[in-house]
């Protein structure tokens, strides 16, 4: 019956209604003209947080893989416990600054802004991509900004955290390292993500940026 219907109730596609927001794709464009039209004395920098990291090891050894045979890895892992990072990815360049932390919250996200704030040439307009994650938001924050006026934060619209390339970082970290990596312990993971980092850094370039912020087809 239900083939002869072509019903398929086994498969599920997600999909996410965009909030009825007026001013999505003028919040869009902004994020992206800042990508592709960055203004003179300034740098454009991506700030985001990547929680609740895995540090897994597997309970019985991966066997590697062989001519002719992939790898076999043991279904059964051992937790040790979680890492959160932040990161900071200069546009421009494609360099990034990630820092371990304990909480994810409005102090500590002041206290990295802090550490940017040190560590970018004073002369330099600070233009931060931010979504709008309770510590980018609050109260805190919004104060420290008001009296740091050279960051100009320039928050992703609601549902469009993707338009914040740290993700895009945050995924090659994902897939290159944290998938199939396998970590003895939390202080182990970290610092295989730091090594991760410095060794990124030498290579690093600016992603291609394709997306202007115009309305999507399917939007």
């Amino acid at each position: 019956i239900l083939a002869g219907l072509d019903l398929k109730p086994h498969r599920v596609r997600g999909w996410l209604t965009r909030r009825a927001s007026p001013d999505f794709f003028d919040r869009a464009a902004a994020v992206c003209d800042l990508y592709l039209h960055p203004p003179a004395g300034s740098v454009v920098v991506c700030v985001d947080e990547k929680t609740a990291i895995a540090a897994r090891s597997r309970k019985h050894p991966t066997q590697p893989c062989r001519p002719g045979r992939i790898a076999r890895r043991e279904f059964e892992y051992v937790r040790h416990g979680t890492v959160s990072i932040i990161a900071a990815l200069q546009v421009h360049t494609g360099k990034v600054i990630t820092e371990q932390i304990t909480r994810n919250d409005s102090a500590t996200f002041i206290e990295f802004l802090t550490r940017l704030d040190q560590g970018i040439d004073p002369s330099l307009t600070v233009h931060l991509v931010l979504d709008n994650g309770s510590s980018h938001t609050s109260k805190a924050t919004k104060k420290w900004l008001r009296e740091h006026p050279r960051f100009q934060p320039c928050y992703t619209p609601a549902h469009a955290s993707w338009l914040d390339q740290a993700e895009l970082f945050f995924s090659i970290l994902t897939r290159r390292l944290l998938r199939r990596g396998e970590f003895t312990s939390r202080e182990d993971l970290a610092e295989k993500i730091a090594t991760f980092v410095e060794v990124y850094n030498r290579t690093a370039r600016p992603f291609r940026w394709t997306y202007d912020g115009r309305p999507l087809k399917a939007a």
